[in-house]
């Protein structure tokens, strides 16, 4: 029977299990082991890490597996770099299933950068955000958290944070800012002051992402471009309420891998 790797512990990748399971494929499903009580995918699953890509590369060779498909976090750049060479050295074929990004829509107010670390210097200097970009248009004033759309606020600018617990270290320590970072695991102590932690999963709902950014008078939402719909409401929020967006880019993929975007390609594909 014709043995597939899935990487990753995304709604895609536990979409393809089932989907090759059906059709009498037999998979194992990678995850990483970083999120506590994660949403398992049916068939068999393999937790931790691989050391590296000669770890996979040996892993892929010893199991007798036909093909691989990365299917983890569109920002899981170390993990899609190591199946590339694991794939290139074993010749094992490699297929990269991402989910569209978002694209910016009327009324929203994006600030695109290429990292969290730039994404950190705009906070640092908030006449980066709420200065005039051709990609921002001012929602009704009546619609927002106790302030004029776009306007730049008074006192510290305060942070709706969506890029994950790892993230948390980069944005630490940011003058005059505070940060609310939502995470589905807690982040390793010490929390700074300056941050609140709010634990959840999605999905969400655009009701609850504009009480929520009302509740702690947001002024700004920094998140990645993950894409998917399990975490749109914020954005919605974020566009009705006049908020800025600091929209984190996807890192590239390695160079000659092939891209999909959609479960059913990617079925196909694996089922050779």
């Amino acid at each position: 029977m014709r043995r597939v790797l899935i990487l990753g512990g995304t709604a895609e990748a536990r979409a393809l299990a089932a989907a090759l399971t059906d059709a009498g494929v037999r998979v194992v499903s990678s995850l990483a082991g970083r999120v506590s009580n994660p949403r398992l995918p049916v068939g068999e699953v393999r937790e931790g890490g691989f050391g590296g890509a000669e770890g996979l590369a040996a892993w892929l060779r010893a199991e007798g597996i036909a093909a691989v498909v990365d299917a983890t976090h569109p920002f899981a750049a170390r993990m899609t770099a190591s199946a590339a060479e694991a794939s290139a050295g074993t010749g094992v074929p490699l297929l990269v299933l991402r989910r569209p990004g978002w694209r910016e829509g009327p009324g929203d107010a994006w600030r695109r950068v290429a990292s969290l670390h730039e994404a950190a210097a705009r906070l640092a200097d908030p006449g980066l955000i709420f200065g005039p970009e051709p990609t921002a248009r001012a929602a009704d004033p009546a619609r927002t958290p106790g302030r004029e759309a776009g306007a730049r606020p008074a006192g510290a600018v305060r942070v709706f944070l969506t890029t994950g617990r790892r993230s948390l270290p980069v944005f630490a320590g940011l003058p005059d800012v505070w940060l609310l970072a939502r995470s589905v695991d807690p982040p390793e102590p010490p929390v700074p002051a300056n941050v609140r932690v709010l634990l959840g999963r999605g999905p969400y709902t655009v009701e609850g992402e504009r009480a929520l950014i009302r509740e702690h008078r947001l002024h700004v939402l920094v998140t990645k471009d993950s894409g998917g719909r399990m975490t749109t409401a914020k954005l919605v929020a974020a566009r009705e309420l006049g908020l800025p967006v600091i929209m984190v880019d996807r890192p590239p993929p390695p160079a000659g891998v092939r891209l999909v975007e959609t479960v059913e390609e990617a079925a196909a594909w694996a089922q050779g």
